[in-house]
């Protein structure tokens, strides 16, 4: 073997013995056996440098070994090199250019977990669960979570093409243009009746203080008359575990917040909520769909286990593990599941996600023409048997296409608008809440 090659094999060696004692693992029961496996890899390893028909740097290679390993584990590890952690270090921070959509892998493909709120991707109409399956053409079969990511950033303004495999629907093409995506994860309004609404897109590390200025803000709006409270998750793709629990805190008093358990038991980690409820006590409705995902679930699922609000929508997306970042000096980072998450009842949210307690199906309200005006439309003219019975099945037709339509996820356009029909049955909800307290006077 070549010299370089032998240093690439002893870097790959010494990187994999140091984790081990890093994360405190004991050593391996048969460390001749771990060697040999180290020395099958250098051999792949010179084999490909020496034969394969293009030339590929050392880098290249010991990085996508690195990253295969990682990717191997879950859909959500993966090795990040420089770049890509610096990235995603600026993502956190609120602000990265890119689609605005947050993904993950599955069988090869592509998966939206959800798109985010006013970005290229929310715009086009992307919704949680559709597969990404070719990017300008190129097939994304094959290609890592990173690789995937990398190809969908690019200079602002320039385009790229996505083919989207919907469940229902023949695969079809949506061109984005890619923008500057600058998060603004909280957003308010006051709802009829002094009924706050406020809507987190993603937690990053401006969630909590933007959540306690809306408060104050539609506490002022209602002249401190609110009657309740809706907070909407809906196509919240997570972020950052301190915000969830700093968000769930806000309308807790007390009690536990989530837990994380890992390998070792002697790791696992309680968050508790701090006396103090922003809310004041008021009834408080929760928001959530498909697209709500890591975080938003621990938010769901905390304050649905300690009663403090009204689950409403469909089930989330059961995102319930841990990742871990752990930087790798000059090498960028490494992303690991370490530990999944576990709401105060000890319900675990990987795979299974939340359930709402009430169901409601996302939905377009549309209000009903008047006879006349569809008479008009269709041209019919009154007694025309014929022009009738053609209205007549007409009618069915849309009725059946208005019950086979893909109730899962809901329009981004129409999140938190007088469209918005979950939204609206929160609203009745807490509206009903507050006339049986009577503190709401028709």
């Amino acid at each position: 073997m070549k010299r370089s090659g032998l240093i690439a094999v002893a870097a790959a060696t010494v990187l994999l013995f140091s984790l081990r004692q890093d994360v405190g693992a004991a050593a391996p029961a048969n460390s001749g056996e771990t060697y040999k496996q180290l020395n099958l890899f250098g051999e792949v390893f010179e084999r490909v440098r020496a034969d394969y028909v293009d030339e590929v740097s050392d880098d290249t290679l010991v990085e996508s070994a690195i990253n295969g390993m990682l990717t191997s584990l879950d859909p959500h590890s993966n090795y990040l090199n420089t770049k890509n952690f610096n990235d995603m270090k600026v993502q956190t921070r609120g602000e990265f250019g890119g689609l605005g959509i947050e993904v993950s892998m599955e069988n090869g493909l592509v998966k939206v977990v959800s798109p985010i709120d006013d970005t290229p991707a929310a715009r086009a109409g992307l919704k949680p669960g559709d597969l990404i399956t070719h990017l300008d053409g190129d097939p994304v079969q094959g290609m890592t979570l990173p690789e995937a990511v990398e190809k969908m950033r690019g200079p602002i303004s320039s385009e790229i093409r996505l083919t989207i495999r919907r469940e229902g629907k023949e695969p079809f093409d949506v061109k984005l243009t890619r923008a500057t995506i600058k998060i603004q994860s909280i957003r308010s309004h006051l709802e009829v009746d002094n009924i706050g609404y406020i809507r987190i897109t993603t937690f990053n590390e401006q969630t909590d203080v933007g959540l306690n200025n809306a408060m104050k803000n539609l506490k002022q709006q209602a002249n401190n008359k609110l009657i309740g409270v809706i907070l909407d998750l809906r196509n919240n793709p997570g972020g950052l575990l301190d915000q969830a629990v700093a968000v769930s805190d806000a309308f807790l008093e007390k009690g536990e917040i989530v837990s994380t358990r890992g390998k070792r038991a002697e790791e696992a980690q309680r968050y508790n909520a701090r006396p103090g409820d922003i809310a004041s006590g008021l009834p408080v409705a929760v928001l959530i769909n498909g697209g709500s995902a890591s975080a938003s679930e621990i938010v769901a699922g905390a304050l649905q286990d300690h009663h403090r609000a009204v689950l409403i929508g469909t089930k989330s997306f059961g995102k319930g593990s841990v990742q871990t970042i752990i930087p790798l000096a000059g090498h960028g980072a490494m992303r690991l599941t370490t530990a999944r998450y576990y709401t105060p009842s000890g319900r675990s949210i990987q795979a299974r996600g939340i359930d709402p307690d009430i169901v409601v199906e996302a939905a377009k309200i549309a209000k009903d023409e008047k006879p006349a005006d569809k008479i008009a439309k269709a041209g019919d003219k009154p007694g025309d048997k014929k022009d009738d019975k053609a209205a007549k099945t007409d009618d069915k037709k849309d009725e059946k296409s208005e019950s086979t339509a893909d109730q899962s996820t809901i329009d981004p356009a129409s999140i938190g608008t007088a469209d918005d029909y979950q939204l609206a049955r929160a609203v009745d909800m807490l509206r009903g809440i507050a006339l049986f307290n009577g503190r709401l006077v028709n």
